[in-house]
Order: structure tokens, then C-alpha cells, then sequence
């Protein structure tokens, strides 16, 4: 009698509730997490039907353009990724990342009496069109790497484009953002005639059905299918129909209809580069991920830097923590903002930035009690490094300031998402795909996508590293990581939001080292980010010792941080979108979270 009085207790929910809103997803033959259940399950069809880690973050980046078009990634925009090779034992990042078209100069901007680039929502976006970089790069693991053709990769995103699939909330309060209608009416019809309907927000649950996109896709197969020779050949063709072929005239042309500079053969010479991923170590953990033609390194930087604190006796997210760790982002920053740039252009002291007598250096400037009330100096990681200053390099010029009363804007919130894959044969690959969002650039209904702006990131100034230069890479946001232990890759990190991604990644990463927690607890945990930093995105707002912080951090905490003198406001979000793997060394089961800000979901097997 009491064991089934015990039984019905735990029915009707009297027992504990779940620490988290959402479980840890356990596997152990495949595992994928992204920004959409129908991205995740997109990747899991190819793991399903026998393909690899690699062949499934192919077809789930493809399908999040059909599906997540509102997470500012569209199908002419970049991604950035990190993989380790199970076969091979390698490790490496690949840069999808789109550059600078070769009409793209500072006189030329300066002929149109701009100072930056601009974007959207005004009449200028289409200065801001970059070329795209996402495809070329997905193809280009498709073929080393994967098993399957182009055609089985982009038949779940053929599928979602042209049969439709339902609208989501948050895909429908992405339209509703600011911005939106506007940047359409200026390019008409821009997309009101794909995502909306009849002039109105849809509803969800509602069929949108993307027939441009669908076409799109469907002459890459089509570029295949007509290619005699082996798998190669036709996944080659693919990529060419849309960087020398009909795609590419065809977004070529629509963007000169509208004033764009992109060129035949800006398209025609973009392609993806493979490069040895930068490091750094923390406690018992190797740390890997892009290069300083990303923002990467800045959380090398600030794992270095904290280091130098015990930040498990501090306590988790404590007034203290939070205050530190914002302090040690700011150091970090401060050095991205003067010596990050593209590698292939400029000379980063990379192996200064990263030196650990540098970041101890650098620790010393934080004061325990006092914030500093803006953007600290960068500091001289020359000092620390093999490489020789070179004479030219100039200093960044001062940040824009915002308007009075602007405490942020939505970039951290819309921007961005990120897919993650594990498989049973120990293959890990994390994509981070981003750009075209509607907001900012111009959408072309025929091509079913909006290219990349994200030129925007360079500066004019001259020697900088990040300044202005045709066939460069803008020093990106975007970014993800692989985590080692013992020399063996165990964990992913991802986490969209612009320059909130830095340090969301930062976050997780010491939620899971420092106090502990699994994957979903790591995810869950309320987060916080500096925005005392030039933002990356035009306009390029400055917000001096503003300290963001999510709904979920206590009001007492925030009062304390406030009498501590940092400018405290709420944030909906700090980062969203975050995904941790994890792939047991010892008994191979796979596990991964996702994050509960949007609709990002898990799936195993």
C-alpha cells in the first residue's frame, strides 16, 4: 500500500522538480543540438541513414537558413567552424567567413561621404553586401570529410523550402523587430511577400513555404546531377553554380540593381581556408578555437587573466564573480580592439596576446572593489612576443558614443545561431552560421536569401589590423570552441549574440570547469556581459561601463554591483542560442544541451 501510495505521489508531481527546465539529452550512436528542432533533425536524418558528424552540420547549416532565417543567417551570409577528425586526429577550424568585395576601399566609402560601413534599415545597406562564404565552406567539408552527395545534404532544406514548414514565435518576433519593414520598403519587395501575409505578422503554426530558396538549392543539386565523374566532382559543381554559374550572375545582378559593389569575380575567387586552431589552457582543460581574425582569443585572454583568482571560493555569479570576470572581459577587449585582425593582412602578436606571464600582467590591473568606467587601454603584448611590431600599426580611433538614454540594441538578442554534432566514431564539428539578416542587409525574393553584411566590422583607420582591405576578412563575432582533456577532445561551446558570444562561451565554459555543472545546468544559469566596448555592429555604439545582466541574476546582486559603481540594466538576454556537447572518453555516451532563450532543441540516438 505505501509503495503505490508512492507511486501515485510521483504522478501527480510530488516529486523534486528538475533542476533545469530542460533534461541533458544522452546518446550514444549520434547527437546534434542547434538553434531549431527541425535544424537538429535535418542533421540527425544524415546520421540516421549512415553518414557522419560532418555530413549532418552540413545539412543542419543549410536547413537553418531555411529555418532560422530570423537568427540573422541567410544562404549568402558566413559561418565559422571547428571540427576534430576522428580518422585523421586532426584538429582544425575552417573560415566560411565572406570578405570584402575588391571595389571595397576606404576612398570609395569616403567618395560617398561615409566613415563607416553602413547597413540596414537605411537606403545605404547595400554598400555593406560582403561575399558569401557559408556554401563554399560547406562544401568544402562535404567533400573531405563527409559521405553523402550535395543532393542528400540539401534534401531536408529542399524539403522545408518548398513544402513549407509551420512559423515559431520567436521566427515571428524576429519579424516584428525593428527594422524589418523598413529595410523591405526601401529595397522593395524586399521579404513581405515570403514571410508575410497579406501585409500581416503570420501566425504560428502557420505554412511558410519559400519558393525562391527552394530553387535555389534545387540548381545546386540539379549542377550535381548533370556532373559525370565521382562524389567529388559533383559536390564541386554544386559549389560552382552558385560562386561562377547561374547563382552567382544572378545575385550578382539583383545586388547592381540595387547599388552593390559585389562583382563575377568576387564570387568566383572566394574560397574557404583551413587553419590550425588557437589555444590556451585552463585548470586540467585545453581550450581551441579561431584565430584573431575572430573575436576568439579574447576568451583565451580572459581564461588567462582569471587564472590569477580563485573564482570557485568567490562563488557562482556572486557580486564579486560577476564583477571580476566583467573586469577581465574588459582587459581582453580592450586588446581585441586594438591588435585583432585578419592574419593574412596584418601581423597579431598572437603568442603575445596569449602568454600567460602577459595575462598575469594584465590581471593586476583589476581592482576587487571598483570597476573601471570604460574601456581600460589595451595593453603591450609585444612585450611577450617572437614577432616584431611592425611600424605602421595605428591605434583604434576613439568609439562612438551613443545617443543619450540608449542603454543597447537587439543585435545580442537576433543575431546568430549554432549547430553542434558528436558521432559514434568520435568526429566533432561545430558550425556557427550568421549573417543576412533582414534588418540590415537586402533580402532578393528570386534567390530566396540576403547576403552578408558584415564588412561593417572594419574600420578606415590606417595600420590597423581590422582596417578596411579588398579580399580581407572583418575581424568576425563569430566563434566556437573545442575543449581537450588528458589530449582528448570531450566538449563543444557555442553560444550566438554578438559580442555577447565571447562572453556567453566564457560562461559556460566556467560553469562547467570551475563549478561543475552539466551541459544544461551550464546553459540555464543566468548570464551577464560588458558593453563597455566599441559594438562591433554599425552604428558602432560605445555604452562606458554598462554591465548587462539577465532577469535570472538576484536584485540584490544587482544593487551590490551597482554601489560597486558599475551602470547595472536588465537584459532579456546575454547570448542565447548556447549549446554544450560533451562525449564521454571512458564510455563514449554522448550528451548535449540546449538553450531554453529560443526554440533550440537536442536530438539523439
Amino acid at each position: 500500500m505505501a509503495s503505490e501510495r508512492g507511486r501515485v505521489q510521483i504522478e501527480q508531481s510530488t516529486a523534486t522538480r528538475p533542476v533545469t527546465g530542460r533534461p541533458v539529452v544522452y546518446a550514444t550512436e549520434g547527437i546534434i543540438s542547434s538553434g531549431h528542432y527541425l535544424t537538429s533533425m535535418a542533421g540527425m536524418r544524415m546520421l540516421l541513414s549512415g553518414g557522419n558528424a560532418f555530413d549532418a552540420v552540413v545539412a543542419a547549416t543549410f536547413a537553418a537558413a531555411v529555418i532560422e532565417p530570423t537568427a540573422s543567417y541567410s544562404l549568402g551570409a558566413e559561418s565559422v567552424f571547428i571540427f576534430h577528425d576522428a580518422k585523421s586526429g586532426e584538429m582544425l577550424t575552417l573560415s566560411g567567413q565572406g570578405v570584402a568585395p575588391k571595389k571595397a576601399t576606404a576612398d570609395f566609402y569616403r567618395s560617398q561621404g561615409l566613415e563607416s560601413i553602413p547597413t540596414g534599415p537605411g537606403r545605404t545597406a547595400h554598400l555593406g553586401l560582403a561575399v558569401p562564404g557559408v556554401v563554399d565552406a560547406l562544401f568544402t567539408i562535404l567533400d573531405l570529410y563527409g559521405t553523402k552527395t550535395a543532393g542528400e545534404v540539401l534534401g531536408p532544406s529542399i524539403e522545408y523550402a518548398e513544402r513549407g514548414f509551420p512559423h515559431y514565435e520567436y521566427m515571428i518576433e524576429g519579424l516584428k523587430s525593428l527594422g524589418v519593414r523598413e529595410a523591405w520598403a526601401n529595397y522593395p519587395p524586399g521579404g513581405a511577400e515570403v514571410f508575410l501575409d497579406d501585409g500581416d505578422w503570420p501566425k504560428p503554426g502557420t505554412l511558410l513555404i519559400q519558393k525562391g530558396l527552394a530553387d535555389t538549392f534545387k540548381l545546386m543539386v540539379e549542377a550535381e546531377t548533370g556532373m559525370s565523374g565521382d562524389r567529388a566532382s559533383g559536390i564541386r559543381a554544386a559549389r560552382d553554380v552558385f560562386y561562377e554559374g547561374v547563382i552567382a550572375k544572378n545575385l550578382v545582378s539583383s545586388a547592381q540593381q540595387v547599388g552593390a559593389i559585389l562583382e563575377l569575380d568576387d564570387l568566383a575567387d572566394y574560397h574557404s581556408k583551413f587553419e590550425q586552431p588557437v589555444k590556451t589552457t585552463f585548470g586540467e582543460y585545453e581550450v581551441y578555437g579561431q584565430g584573431a581574425w575572430t573575436q576568439g582569443p579574447v576568451l583565451f585572454q580572459a581564461l588567462n587573466i582569471l587564472e590569477n583568482f580563485d573564482l570557485q571560493a568567490m562563488g557562482h555569479n556572486t557580486p564579486k564573480y560577476i564583477h571580476v570576470v566583467a573586469e577581465a572581459l574588459k582587459l581582453a577587449l580592450a586588446d581585441r580592439e586594438a591588435f585583432y585582425g585578419d592574419p593574412d593582412f596584418t601581423v597579431v602578436p598572437i603568442d603575445g596576446l596569449l602568454s600567460k606571464q602577459y595575462a598575469a600582467q594584465r590581471a593586476k590591473l583589476i581592482d576587487i572593489e571598483k570597476p573601471v568606467p570604460e574601456l581600460p587601454p589595451a595593453g603591450d603584448p609585444w612585450k611577450y612576443s617572437s614577432l616584431k611590431k611592425p611600424a605602421s600599426l595605428a591605434n583604434i580611433a576613439h568609439p562612438v558614443y551613443a545617443e543619450a538614454g540608449f542603454t543597447g540594441g537587439n543585435s545580442a538578442k537576433q543575431g546568430t545561431t549554432h549547430i553542434a554534432v558528436l558521432d559514434k566514431d568520435g568526429n566533432i564539428v561545430c558550425s556557427t552560421p550568421s549573417g543576412g539578416s533582414f534588418s540590415k542587409s537586402v533580402f532578393f525574393p528570386e534567390l530566396g536569401f540576403a547576403p552578408s553584411t558584415r564588412i561593417e566590422m572594419f574600420n578606415f583607420v590606417k595600420g590597423h589590423p581590422n582596417e578596411l582591405e579588398p579580399g580581407k576578412r572583418p575581424r568576425t563575432t563569430l566563434i566556437n570552441y573545442i575543449a581537450s582533456k588528458d589530449g582528448v577532445p570531450v566538449m563543444t561551446f557555442g553560444c550566438p549574440g554578438g559580442d555577447h558570444q565571447v562572453q556567453g562561451n566564457l560562461q559556460l565554459m566556467l560553469n562547467t570547469f570551475v563549478f561543475g555543472m552539466n551541459p544544461q545546468e551550464a546553459i540555464e544559469a543566468p548570464r551577464f556581459a560588458t558593453d563597455s566596448v566599441t559594438n562591433s555592429f554599425y552604428p558602432h555604439v560605445y555604452l562606458p561601463g554598462q554591465l548587462s545582466v539577465e532577469d535570472g541574476v538576484d536584485q540584490e546582486i544587482v544593487y551590490e554591483l551597482k554601489v560597486m559603481g558599475h551602470k547595472v540594466v536588465r537584459a532579456a538576454v546575454c547570448g542565447l542560442g548556447a549549446t554544450i556537447t560533451h562525449r564521454d572518453p571512458d564510455t563514449k555516451v554522448l550528451s548535449a544541451g540546449a538553450d531554453p532563450r529560443r526554440a533550440c532543441y537536442a536530438i539523439g540516438w
